[in-house]
């Protein structure tokens, strides 16, 4: 993920610091389980799109 991110980045004319992908691998885990309680929450065991949206 980030390969592609860096990627990302580098197409907007922007460099990445060391830290940033620790920092964005954090908010990923953070997504993740938000993404997890949203669909508990509606009595799901599989995460959707729309979870990650909210």
């Amino acid at each position: 993920m980030a390969s592609k991110a860096k990627g990302v980045l580098k197409k907007a004319g922007c460099n990445t610091a060391g830290d940033a992908f620790a920092a964005l691998n954090e908010y990923m885990y953070w997504l993740l389980e938000q993404a997890a309680k949203r669909a508990k929450a509606n009595g799901r065991k599989t995460v959707r799109r729309h979870d990650f949206m909210s």
